[in-house]
């Protein structure tokens, strides 16, 4: 169970350096990409703080979300589901 021991792992690092309710910083690269960026979008809510950054040549964009997460396991499922987008590198 790998999978699990992982996740443990993060779970436990998560909650080393974070006292909950925290502000999180995320981010994700990826291919500019309407779809793409409508998806990881929709996992935040409106007020979470997003900034944009595309690379030297244009060729990705770097989101960075800040939002504030209740706990570890919050922060995991996000990235969870982030990770599901197709071309999306979560970081």
């Amino acid at each position: 169970m790998p999978e699990e021991d992982a996740r443990e792992r993060m779970r436990k690092a998560l909650n080393e350096v974070h006292n909950w309710p925290s502000v999180y910083m995320f981010k994700f690269i990826f291919e500019p990409d309407q779809h793409r960026l409508d998806r990881l979008l929709g996992l935040f809510p409106p007020e979470a703080e997003v900034l944009r950054k595309y690379s030297k040549g244009g060729k990705y964009l770097s989101l960075t979300v800040r939002e504030v997460m209740m706990s570890a396991d919050e922060v995991m499922n996000r990235y969870e589901q982030a990770a599901a987008v197709e071309g999306v590198i979560v970081l």
